[in-house]
Order: structure tokens, then sequence, then C-alpha cells
């Protein structure tokens, strides 16, 4: 590889636009059709997540008209889009391509196109509507084939033959078996199929989302996070690779491909790690790791958030707060990880750091910096809410004119300045200025603060949120250059050509960046479709149950496994969907019968983490293709070395399962917040330190498994306490209304149920289900008690009983009493109560309040932390007392590590 390069090569772009966007480049009508199709699907998904259609009253679409169009538009641009194979023109359409295109257009729209005469007969589909199904199921198994790799298109054949071959299957797996006319009309003439909950989720959440992310990155956006981070990292000790992290982690706020990530800053990054001393492999290593965990960050999670919100059934800004927590502190510990391994190699930093500075100067400089920023954010904050409370219904116009006025403010500021770079010299790297580097582009947080604003202020949904972003973001991309060229005395027509074909590409980019997506959800769909048809979701708890024994450690052990192989053929997405309709529920349920609360979200967020582990692990993993292209080296060492670094992401899904404080659950007041993300960070720290057997000095196999320890007890501090302690103490299910009543808002209700499961066994198990806060109407009828209130104890029983039905009623419970058994009778379809695995008919034994003398499980971590400061402490002793030479890398590490 060049040792100046500026520009990804040839190899890279091709990788990436196979990989995201397709591989075919053809001109002529063929370039012009998928270009203006691409175009045109961005502006109709804009329109369905605006809220134009209602209020003007046209273009209005329902869902599944929605996700018929979608599917369509999606398949007949894969065909467009994607080769047959790589021996397959890529500058020219073949006629074949056509054709298929065509018919899998008309296909996918099928449910749109007839979608008045399908209603009028539903369940009685004609022979014309089972070929059109039956040919649309091939077209799609051949264009996901094409976008995804044939493991994805196999296994989803494979679903489709076990739902007609059940009568021919191995008794554990039998069924009735289905014809090709249900078959067909259950896959693709319904929504419990193709055009299922994934599709939805895909029409209504991801579209907009992966195409914020694009607009940003045409914009100039990414290249502005790029070049921050060095302002502020670059001159660090392994300052590249800590830039890496950072950049990748702040790109994957939007970004939903690890590939697109990896290349666009690994093509600096790793070239300067390489130069610093790294080596190529561990400078591949560190960028896939970057990248591909750029998708656990919130909002956008690769995509997963969006299906979190169907599947869990719980608002995006609650899957957002669970996130948050592990992303982040994965990335602190990776960011450790990579200031270990500059020790570890004796690495120096590159860049100048500028005039030295005092400690005190440092941290006034830091001080002034975040002090800063939170004062604008109040002052933006209490802006916005001032001004709502004041004008009324003309708010929303006076906000958008103070927008407006500050992106040309911040323009002006930012063009009395020369435009940032937008690329970094890997010959002579120098140190941007930090202030000037992060002037320049303050107008783009714009977009991102509309959409924070939109979501936790105003509380629109996410798609809705996502669209007033773009929005602003696509007049920013129109306007920033001519208002740069005019600020400073320059031509403005060519700066209005440019942005404006800069809007063009940045909706072309996007659209396709979704192709492969839309196809994977629509995939997803027909296997989710296969299960509900054959009933192996039920098969699969009996199955995993045998497997594991009922142990749920076990469990999770497995479950991880299937991720990571099913991972190896499939995207993150794909592989989400169906570990979540097939393992999520049966985690639930077989930790139930344990005795064991595990929430639903912690479950889903295992098996995300798995299948984004799966990018990693070889042998395959396109990231670490990329990056291994970039660096020059073996890819499978590549791999295997990612795959070391990837140690704290692999740890993370089984702590949070067992300590859902980590989901930021069942967290009380701000001091507890501060002491679950201060040991949380900590744990990342000291697991990073003990699997690279380095913290200060090289550590020794007894410091290691002290520092594992410490771990531990960080991590799962309850563990220790129930030791000792109790958590629960038990009262009669006769008492359920009083304990209703009395438990805070979104407390939990923890309860043990006994009855008959559908095969005739009796079993016993745990449940819990959060109760939320009345609304006003509903407390009158309560007597004004509510659970806060100093009067709730003191209360008539009746009005603690009307406050605990009504809010059991809230959480979608009702149960009947008959002298001292208390027993469910209805459990609301969708709500939080079946999601967590109530069941109707079955009686409550007893109910688990907390144990008021427990003490909290926090005390452990004073133990940990005197831990942690002895192996501190001891081996700062060492550093002292040995030779240099102890201390540091041997020549031939340093020789074996700089290649």
């Amino acid at each position: 590889m060049s040792n100046t390069p500026q520009t990804p090569s040839t190899d890279l772009e091709q990788l990436v636009a196979d990989a995201d966007r397709g591989g075919r480049n053809a001109g002529g009508l063929a370039g012009a059709v998928l270009a203006i199709g691409a175009l045109l699907w961005s502006l109709f998904q804009l329109w369905y997540a605006s809220p134009f259609p209602f209020d003007l009253g046209i273009g209005i679409f329902n869902d599944t008209e929605a996700r018929a169009l979608h599917l369509g538009i999606a398949m007949f641009l894969g065909y467009l889009a994607y080769p047959f194979s790589k021996r397959s023109p890529r500058d020219r359409m073949p006629l074949y391509d056509w054709l298929l295109a065509l018919a899998a257009a008309f296909c996918g729209a099928y449910l749109y196109l007839f979608y008045v005469e399908l209603s009028r007969r539903p369940g009685q589909p004609t022979q014309f509507d089972i070929v059109s199904a039956a040919l649309g199921l091939v077209l799609l198994l051949e264009v996901t084939r094409r976008a995804l790799g044939a493991p994805m298109a196999v296994l989803g054949l494979a679903f489709v033959i076990y739902a007609m071959a059940g009568p021919y299957m191995p008794d554990v797996l039998a069924h009735r078996g289905a014809s090709l006319e249900r078959l067909a009309s259950h896959m693709w003439l319904t929504t419990e199929g193709v055009y299922g909950v994934a599709l939805g989720v895909s029409v209504s959440y991801i579209f907009i989302f992966v195409l914020l992310g694009s607009l940003l990155d045409k914009s100039g956006a990414g290249n502005y996070m790029m070049q921050v981070s060095f302002a502020l990292l670059g001159h660090l000790r392994g300052g590249p690779a800590k830039v890496a992290v950072v950049s990748s982690a702040v790109n994957g706020l939007v970004s939903a491909s690890s590939v697109a990530n990896v290349v666009t800053g690994g093509i600096f990054t790793i070239p300067l790690m390489k130069k610093a001393g790294y080596g190529g492999i561990r400078a591949g290593a560190i960028e896939t790791a970057s990248s591909v965990n750029g998708q656990l960050m919130p909002p956008v999670m690769g995509a997963a958030a969006f299906l979190m919100i169907e599947y869990v059934g719980i608002p995006y800004t609650d899957i957002i707060r669970h996130a948050i927590l592990p992303a982040s502190i994965s990335y602190v510990a990776l960011f450790y990880i990579v200031h270990l391994e500059a020790l570890k190699l004796g690495i120096q930093p590159m860049m100048s750091a500028g005039k030295p500075k005092t400690p005190l100067q440092k941290l006034a400089g830091w001080g002034m910096g975040i002090s800063g920023t939170l004062v604008v954010m109040g002052l933006v904050y209490y802006i916005g809410i001032g001004v709502q409370a004041v004008a009324g219904a003309a708010a929303m116009w006076i906000l958008i004119g103070l927008l407006v006025v500050l992106n040309v403010w911040l323009l002006r500021m930012a063009a009395r300045h020369p435009d940032l770079p937008t690329d970094i010299s890997i010959t002579n790297p120098q140190r941007p200025e930090t202030w000037p580097t992060v002037r320049a582009g303050l107008h783009f947080l714009i977009p991102i603060g509309v959409l924070v604003w939109c979501l936790s202020i105003e509380e629109l949904s996410a798609g809705l949120s996502a669209f007033w972003s773009a929005v602003a973001i696509l007049l920013q991309m129109v306007t920033q250059r001519p208002l740069t060229a005019w600020f400073r005395q320059q031509a403005t027509a060519p700066a209005w050509r440019q942005g404006a074909c800069e809007a063009i590409l940045g909706l072309q980019d996007g659209a396709r960046n979704m192709i492969g997506i839309a196809i994977a959800c629509g995939t997803a769909g027909l296997i989710v479709g296969g299960i509900t048809l054959t009933g192996l979701g039920l098969r699969m708890t009996a199955f995993v149950e045998m497997v594991s024994m009922g142990n749920v450690l076990a469990m999770l052990f497995f479950t991880a496994l299937v991720c990571l192989i099913l991972g190896l053929g499939m995207p993150t997405t794909a592989n989400y969907i169906l570990m979540a309709t097939l393992m999520a529920p049966v985690i639930v349920e077989l930790g139930a019968q344990s005795g064991l609360i595990i929430p639903l979200i912690a479950v889903h967020m295992f098996v995300f983490y798995y299948g984004i582990m799966a990018d990693i692990t070889p042998p395959v993993g396109l990231a670490t293709f990329a990056a291994a292209a970039i660096s020059g080296e073996d890819p499978i060492k590549t791999g295997l070395q990612g795959v070391t670094y990837a140690l704290r992401t692999a740890l993370l899904p089984f702590m949070f399962v067992f300590n859902p404080m980590l989901l930021l659950i069942d967290v009380e007041g701000w001091w507890q917040l501060s002491l679950v993300i201060i040991g949380a960070t900590l744990a990342s720290m000291t697991f990073a330190a003990a699997t690279m057997r380095w913290m200060r000095i090289r550590a020794n196999p007894l410091e290691v498994i002290v520092l594992l320890l410490v771990t531990f007890m960080l991590f799962r501090p309850d563990w220790f306490m129930n030791q000792l302690y109790e958590e629960y103490r038990e009262q009669p299910a006769a008492d359920i209304y009083q304990v209703a009543a009395e438990l805070p808002d979104n407390g939990r209700l923890v309860a043990i149920i006994q009855g008959y499961n559908i095969e005739g066994d009796e079993l016993s198990k745990t449940v819990a289900v959060r109760l939320p806060a009345l609304p006003d109407d509903a407390l009158a009828t309560a007597g004004g008690v509510t659970p806060d209130s100093a009067a709730t104890a003191a209360a008539p029983a009746a009005a603690h009983q009307a406050l605990g039905m009504q809010r059991l009623a809230l959480a979608g419970l009702q149960f009947m009493e008959m002298g001292d058994t208390v027993q469910i009778m209805n459990v609301r379809f969708g709500s939080t109560a079946r999601k967590a695995s109530w069941e109707q008919g079955w009686d409550v034994r007893s109910l688990k309040v907390p144990n008021p003398d427990r003490p909290s499980p926090f005390v452990v971590y004073l133990p940990a932390l005197l831990l942690l400061a002895l192996v501190w402490w001891q081996q700062g002793r060492r550093m002292r007392h040995a030779p240099p030479a102890q201390a540091m890398p041997s020549p031939g590490n340093l020789r074996r590590a700089g290649r």
C-alpha cells in the first residue's frame, strides 16, 4: 500500500459498494434508472415519515401498503444494483436483470397494487395470488443471495422447505406441514411473514435514520468528527489508535455500516497506527473493533434499536437509555486497551502537543470546555422551554427562526477561516488546533440537536424526530456552501449547484445503503413466518431446555454460540431478528422457571451484542477484510487479534443479564446512577487490564486473577450480597393490591405464579412487571391516593384496592380472589405483563418484596477498590525496583509489532 494514501483505493471502494450499496456502477439508462429510483425511494420515505400526508389529506399510505411499496422498490433496486455473480458485468445491465427487477417490483408491491381486492376476500387467494406469491418468494431469495450472500438465502429456503415438509421430519421437528397455497398465502399475502414486524420497522424507522446518517456524512459531518478527534487526541501516546476509537464511536451515533466506518476512518488511522508502532495486525484489529462497536451506540445501533421497539414493546427513548451505558463502557475499555498497547510497545506521541501545559492548566482547559458545553446546552434548553411557554402555538416558528439565525451565524464564523482539510497526512501528520477545528463545524450539531430535542423534549416518535432532523440537514446541505461563498464574497451560483448535488447524492446514497437492510428484513420475516406457521418456537423451548438442562448460564452460552454461527452467514439485523424471535422468549421463560427475573430488554440486548460479535469473528467479517486490505495484513490474523480486543464486549451481555442495573434498570436517584456508572467503567477497565496482562507494567498471574475478581465484584456486587442476605422476602398473594398501590411509579411487582403449560405439566415461575403511574383522571377514582403520597399508608383499604387494581390493569393484569387464592383472570394481549410471561389462569402463589434488612450491594465496591489499589501499589513498587528493561517491551516484540 502506498505510504501516503489520501483516498480509498479502488478495491476498497468496490468492497464498500459491494457490501453496502451493490457492486454495479452502470451508466446510460440503467444508471439513470438506478439513480432516479434511489432518489424517489428516499423522497417517498421522507413523505411517509412526515406529518404532511395527514395534514394535507393526500398521499396517505396505511402500514401494509407502505411495507409492500418498500419491499417492491428494494427488490427492484436490488436486482439493478447487485450483479448475478462476481463475474457478471458491472458497467451495464443484462436483459435478464431488467426482467427480474420488473417482476420483483410487481411481486413485492403486490399487496399495495391489489390491496382492495385482497381485503374483500381474506383467506381466499386466487390462483393468480398464489402464483404471484410463489414467484415473489423465489425472487426474494435470489435477491437475498445477491445482496446478503448465499448463507442467508439458504437459511430462508430451509425454513420454506421445513414448512412444507413437516410430516417427513424427525419427531422432535415434525408438524402437520403446509401446502403451497397455505405457505404462499401466509408468507406473502398477510403480515405474518415477509411483510411482518421487521419490514414494518424498516419502513417506519430504519430507512429514515440510515438516510440521516448518509446525509450527515455527505454534508461533511463525518470528516468534521474525524478532524475534531485528531485535534483532541492526536498528540497523546498512541494517538492514532485513540482517534480511531473515538471517531468510530461518534460516527456510530448515526451510521449503520461497519464496513463504511472502517474504510472512511481506517484509510487514515491504520497507516498512522502502523507508523506509530502498533503494527499492521493490531492496527487493523483496533479499527475493526472500533467500527463494529459503532453499531452498539445509540440512537441507531445498526437498526436494532427500532426493531427492539416492536419486539420488547417499550418506547424508543427507553431503548436509548438501556443501551447507552454498556456501549459507552465498551468504548472506554477499548480506549484503555489501545493505551495499554501503547505502553506495552513503548509507543510515544507522533504529533506535537504544542506549548507544554501544567496539569493545572490542562485541568482548567478541560473544565472550561466541559462547563462551557453544559452552559450552552442549558441555554438552548431554557430558551426553547421559555419560548414555548410564552409564545404558545407560534413557538415552533420562533424556534425555527432562531435556529436559522444560529446556523447563519455559525457559518459566518466558520467562513472567516479556511475550510477543514478533507484528509490527514500520513507521512507528516500535524495536529490540528483544537478550537479552530471545533469552531469550523459547529453548525453540524444543529440537526443532531433537533433530533435530541424532538425525542426528549417534544416526545415525538423516533421516525418523526428523524424526519425533522433530516429536513434540517438537507436545508443545511443546500445552503451552507452558498452562504459560505457569500460571506467570503465569492460567486454563489456554483455553490448553489454543488450544495444541491450533494443533497441529491446524499438521498441516493441513503437509499442504496438501505437496499440490503430492507431485503434482510424481508427475508427475516420469511424466517419468522416459518416459525409461526410451524410452531417451531415451542419446540425450541423444549430443545434448549434439554440442551441446557434448565441451567440459565448454559442456555446463555448456547445462545451466544448460535448467534456467532448464524452471524457468519447473515447480517447483524437479520441475525438479531431470528434470535430475538427464537431465543429471547425461551431465555425469559426458562429464567422465570429457575426463579430468575431476566428483563426482556436484557435478553434482546444479549442476542444483539453477540450478533455484533459475529462481524469480528473470523473467518467471515467484511469489516475485518476491509481493515486488512488497508493494513496489508492477513485478515484471519487481524480477525483473531480483533477477537482479543472484543472480549470486553463479549463479557458485557452476561453481566447485564444478571445485573440489569448496567442497563439502568431499577436505578433509583442520582447517587445510585453515579455508583453504577463509576463501578461499570472501572470494571470494564480492570477487565481490559486483565486480558491485556498489563496495567502499569506487565501483570503477573496472581494480579490477573485479582483484576478479574475486582471486575466481577464491580459488575456484580449483588451476587456477593445475595450470599449473605436474601434479596426478597415473601408476602401473601392476598396482599397484591396493597403491594401494587404502595410501589413507586414504574416500580416492579414480583410474584411467584403456578399453573399448567399446554403440555399439561405443572410449573412454577417467578415473574415481574412494572407498574406505571396513573393518569390524573384515574387518581380521582382511587380517592386521590398516589404511591408517593404521605397518606398512602393511612388510606382506607378500599382506596388501596382501587389504586392497586387500576395500576395492575394499566400493566395488563386482572385478578380474581377466591378466598386465600388469587388467580390471574386476564393478561391483556400486547401488554408488558404478557411480554413478561404472566400466564392467564395461573395462581399467584406469593409475592416477593424487597428485603428491608439487606444492605446496599454497593458496599461490595469498598473491598473491590482496596484490591485494585493493592494491585496498583504492588505494580508501582515493582516499577521502582525493577531494571528499566523489565518494564519495557523487548526489541523482538517491537520488531514484530512494527511489521
